[in-house]
């Protein structure tokens, strides 16, 4: 069976529970309880899956100066998939419950290690139990394996790395709202702003009722916002390198792949206070 990249909808998936090279990976979170994704799991999930905590699994908190939720080392993110059974063959899905941004900080995770077979569930857990699919309360206890990758750090860009990209031309395009864009709310960080040069494009743009858009409308927006350029000359960023990687799927779904993340994002960049910040709409 071909692999699924970037996208899967769920009627398919829910054809496909008993393949014994599917993982499915559950990555609902919430900010304001970081907790209740995890309990949530617990009380109900598509069938199989095992659940990834934003903070303890897909983040390394050791680090400073990095953002909110600094990018792990890759010998850290490949001991949890080899917790969870995962193989450099294995089909992984991953899903959350809201626009599908948690999800797709996986995809990328797995992306920039060179693990091409990962997908995010289209529409989420939403969809899922919307269309009255099964689901279990049942925890798993995979199989432990080994798995051994190294990140491509060609895909991640630090600060200082981000400023010489701009200042040789490059495009920044930061996924958070426009109004915390704009300077006008933060309620997450210290400051408040934008890096200076970076535009805006919100990541819910890239979805319509709740699922992404057609690869057609994402391939015209997205090149719209290129100008032209190559979609390896565009850097995503956010708040702290999560809902970034929204951005980073749509394109690649669109058949626009290759663009980097900012790893550390907006909470990364104002982590060193001489740093310049910009407020309004450029």
């Amino acid at each position: 069976m071909t692999g699924w990249t970037t996208l899967v909808q769920a009627e398919t998936l829910a054809d496909a529970l008993e393949r014994h090279d599917l993982a499915i990976v559950d990555c609902r979170f919430s900010l304001a309880d970081t907790d209740a994704g995890e309990r949530a799991h617990a009380q109900s999930h598509v069938p199989g899956a095992l659940y990834a905590h934003l903070d303890r699994d897909l983040s390394d908190h050791r680090k400073q100066g990095q953002g909110r939720h600094p990018w792990p080392d890759a010998g850290d993110f490949t001991a949890v998939l080899g917790k969870w059974g995962i193989t450099a063959q294995t089909q992984v899905v991953a899903y959350d419950d809201g626009e599908g941004a948690y999800a797709a900080r996986l995809w990328f995770l797995l992306r920039a290690l060179g693990h091409e077979r990962v997908a995010v569930l289209d529409g989420g857990w939403t969809r899922w139990l919307a269309l009255g699919l099964p689901v279990e309360t049942q925890i798993r206890s995979p199989q432990p394996v080994d798995y051994e990758a190294s990140f491509d750090e060609s895909m991640l860009l630090d600060a200082t790395q981000v400023q010489a990209h701009l200042d040789a031309g490059g495009l920044l395009v930061d996924a958070r709202g426009a109004e915390r864009f704009r300077g006008e709310v933060e309620p997450l960080d210290r400051v408040a702003g934008h890096v200076p040069g970076a535009q805006n494009r919100p990541y819910p743009l890239n979805l319509s009722d709740g699922r992404f858009k057609s690869r057609e409308d994402l391939a015209e927006e997205f090149q719209r916002l290129l100008q032209g350029r190559d979609p390896r000359e565009m850097v995503a960023m956010c708040g702290s390198g999560v809902t970034a990687c929204h951005h980073l799927l749509a394109m690649a779904h669109a058949g626009l792949p290759g663009a980097k993340l900012f790893a550390g994002s907006w909470s990364g960049w104002i982590s060193d206070p001489s740093r310049p910040v910009a407020t309004g709409t450029a």
